[in-house]
C-alpha cells in the first residue's frame, strides 16, 4: 500500500488526538514520533507502539512525507524551516506561529524549498460546517446580514487541557487556542475581512492570558461581524459561530452541532448523514498529486494577522 508517512512532533493531549486519528486511517502511518518531555513520549510509545526518536534530528532521519508540529506557537518557525530545509510536507498546529513575522518566514521558507504545506484546522472537515458551507455556496440562507461568533470558557485553560504555556499571556489564550478555527472558516466563507473597533482584556497579572474580548467589523462584500470570547464567567462552556440569512440563520454549536432556525419557527437541530473527507485523507491525496482542500501556510498566516490585531 503506498501509504503517507507522518513524524509527530508534540504529543500532548492534541497530539496524541492526532496519533489515533493517523492510526486509523490506512492511507497513513506515523514513522516516528518526539517530545521534549521524555516520560509523555514513552507514554505515547507503550500506548500505542510508536516508534520514537530521541531527538529532532533522528526524527527527521526517518525521511517522513508529513512532519507534523504541534508545540507551542513560539517554536514553530525553526521547526518548520527544520523541516522545509529537508525537503518534508510540512503540518502545523494553529496558529501559524508566535507573530506575524515568524509566519512570514515559514510561508517564505516554504515556498523556497517548493513543499507542500497545511494547518491543523479540523474543524473546516467536519459535516456541520460542510454543510454550512454548501447552503452559503447555494444561496439557501438568503441574503447573508450578520456574522457571530460567542465563545464562553468558566475555566481558562479548559480543564481537559492543562499545560504550562496555553494560559500565558506569551503563547496561550482563548485568542490564539480557539478565535483561529473560526476567523479561518469566516474567511473560506466571505474573504476578507476588517476590524474597525476592538477591546481585549488582560489581568494584572501579566504572565496570564486575556480574560476577554470583544471586536466589531465587516467583510469586504459589507457583511458586518462580531467576535465575543469571555473566561472565567459563571457560565457552562459554549461556543456558537452564527451566519443569520433574510431566509433562515445556521448556528454551529460546541464546535460539531448543526442548528437551524427560519422566521417565527423554532429552532431545530439537523442531523447530518454524510462523512467528509479528513484532514488526514487531504493530505494523502496531495501528496499524491490529486485535488485536495488544505489549509496553507499562506492561508494561516492571513488568520496570524487577526491574531495579532486582536491581541494588541
Amino acid at each position: 500500500m503506498n501509504q503517507t508517512t507522518f513524524a509527530i512532533i508534540g504529543t500532548g493531549i492534541v497530539g496524541e488526538r492526532i496519533i489515533n486519528q493517523l492510526l486509523a486511517n490506512p492511507n497513513c502511518k506515523i514513522v516516528s514520533a518526539f517530545d521534549e518531555n521524555t516520560q509523555r513520549l514513552q507514554e505515547m510509545q507503550e500506548r500505542y507502539q510508536l516508534p520514537i526518536a530521541n531527538s529532532i534530528e533522528e526524527l527527521f532521519e526517518t525521511k517522513p512525507h508529513w512532519v507534523y508540529i504541534g508545540t507551542p506557537p513560539n517554536s514553530h518557525a525553526s521547526l518548520a524551516l527544520q523541516a522545509a530545509e529537508i525537503g518534508c510536507l510540512i503540518l502545523s498546529e494553529k496558529p501559524l506561529a508566535h507573530d506575524v513575522e515568524s509566519g512570514k518566514l515559514m510561508v517564505e521558507s516554504a515556498k523556497q524549498a517548493n513543499v507542500l504545506t497545511a494547518m491543523h484546522f479540523p474543524l473546516m472537515y467536519s459535516p456541520a460546517i460542510q454543510t454550512l458551507m454548501n447552503e452559503v455556496a447555494d444561496h439557501s440562507l438568503g441574503e447573508i446580514l450578520r456574522v457571530e461568533l460567542h465563545t464562553y470558557f468558566p475555566h481558562w485553560p479548559r480543564k481537559w487541557q492543562q499545560n504550562p504555556w496555553i494560559g500565558s499571556r506569551a503563547q496561550g489564550g482563548f485568542i490564539r487556542e480557539v478565535f483561529p478555527h473560526y476567523l479561518q472558516i469566516m474567511y473560506r466563507l466571505f474573504g476578507n475581512f476588517s476590524f474597525s473597533a476592538h477591546q481585549t482584556h488582560f489581568p494584572e497579572d501579566e504572565n496570564l492570558s486575556e480574560t476577554g474580548s470583544f471586536a466589531i467589523g465587516k467583510t469586504d462584500n459589507g457583511i458586518p461581524i462580531l467576535l465575543n470570547g469571555l473566561s472565567g464567567a459563571g457560565h457552562e462552556e459554549r461556543l456558537e459561530f452564527k451566519v443569520f440569512g433574510s431566509e433562515k440563520v445556521i448556528t454551529i454549536k460546541n464546535w460539531s452541532e448543526l442548528w437551524e432556525s427560519k422566521k417565527d419557527e423554532p429552532e431545530m437541530k439537523i442531523e447530518t448523514n454524510f462523512t467528509p473527507k479528513t484532514l488526514w485523507d487531504a493530505c494523502h491525496d496531495a501528496r499524491l498529486g490529486k485535488e485536495a482542500s488544505l489549509v496553507s501556510f499562506e492561508e494561516g498566516l492571513i488568520v496570524q494577522r487577526w491574531i495579532d490585531e486582536l491581541l494588541s
